[in-house]
């Protein structure tokens, strides 16, 4: 594993792995540890290049560190990406290699669950480092798959947006989903629950039309979901699709979704305001995941996730009022909000 330093104002290291023997591959970045050992998953996904792999963990390790300041957990950010061998592979073996990565940070990176991972694979690396969450644990005690804890954040988040500042009921209203793993299924359920209307979408065609049907949704193409008529966009696939292309074919009023770095750039942001279109920032919405993860690690109980999961909606009031009244995109906000946290912690360090 070669380590490489990159500067900047909060990122600090970048561990490459290439495993000669196995033909492993992938990237651990680690933004921040400020406030903490970096926390973050492990993505398993296939990558063109490995300039294209090591930029999605970049982008992924920064909005740990800002998604997990703002939850107020005692964890810096970071994230693995693992590039997905082409055909046959032994995942054991990929997840062994990975665990020896972890382990060779001797703490600095706490990894977990993210898009391809699941807790079998968790189960590997935990037989070679102790810094791995999203594990089975003691009844009562936190731990597990996060995606449920994602899922229920995002929801909170949705309904508090819609009926606190766009003032309309999330019941009965139309939300398109886009995306329907782990953290997408879940809340596709939590709002059927409620009794919105869903329109839902996934990669998997097949897989999205079982779904629509046992659950009484509509199924349209992947490449439809953005433009249908609804209330609400709900991004829970992978990041970048808010962009110059596809920001003018929204017609939802609240996009609030559980994908990572849903914006593609910060002009982006800047371009919803122009449209009239409430974001909600996806770091701040999505961060039930990770604080089921911290509580593991902390061997905490699920009463107090909880309780943290349960303040991520009012957390995200706060940010979206002050957004409206400063004329602001609401990423701008919170990354603003993350980044004095983090500073702050440094300087008190440093006195």
């Amino acid at each position: 594993m070669v380590q490489i330093f990159e500067g900047g104002s909060f990122q600090e290291r970048i561990y490459v792995i290439n495993d000669d023997n196995t033909g492993v591959t992938g990237i651990i970045v680690l933004h921040s540890t400020v406030l903490g050992p970096a926390a973050g998953g492990c993505r398993f996904w296939h990558y063109d290049s490995q300039g294209e792999m090591a930029a999605d963990a970049v982008r992924l390790a920064k909005g740990m560190s800002y998604k997990n300041a703002l939850a107020g957990l005692p964890f810096g950010g970071g994230k693995a990406v693992i590039q997905r061998p082409e055909g046959d592979f032994d995942r054991r073996t990929v997840f062994k290699v990975f665990g020896e990565a972890v382990a060779a940070l001797n703490g600095d990176y706490v990894t977990a669950e993210d898009v391809g991972t699941t807790m079998a694979d968790m189960r590997v690396v935990r037989q070679q480092t102790f810094y791995v969450a999203g594990l089975e644990t003691a009844k009562g005690m936190a731990g597990g798959d996060p995606s449920p804890w994602t899922a229920l954040g995002v929801f909170q988040s949705m309904k508090a947006a819609a009926e606190n500042v766009l003032q309309f009921e999330l019941r009965g209203a139309t939300v398109a989903v886009q995306g329907i793993g782990n953290v997408g299924s879940g809340l596709c359920h939590l709002l059927k629950q409620h009794g919105a209307n869903l329109v839902i979408a996934d990669v998997d065609e097949t897989r999205a039309a079982v779904f629509a049907t046992e659950l009484g949704a509509k199924c349209v193409g992947a490449d439809e979901i953005m433009e249908v008529d609804a209330d609400v966009f709900a991004p829970c696939a992978l990041g970048g699709i808010l962009n110059v292309k596809s920001i003018p074919k929204l017609s939802a009023r609240l996009i609030c979704g559980g994908a990572n770095n849903q914006l593609a750039s910060d002009a982006d942001g800047i371009s919803l305001v122009e449209h009239g279109i409430l974001y909600a920032p996806d770091y701040v919405v999505n961060a039930g995941g990770i604080i089921n993860v911290s509580a593991e690690y902390l061997q905490e109980t699920t009463f107090q996730v909880e309780q943290r999961v349960n303040q991520i909606s009012g957390r995200l009031i706060g940010i979206l009022q002050q957004a409206l009244r400063q004329s602001r995109p609401p990423g701008t906000v919170a990354d603003e909000m993350a980044q004095q946290i983090i500073a702050s912690t440094r300087k008190s360090e440093a006195a």
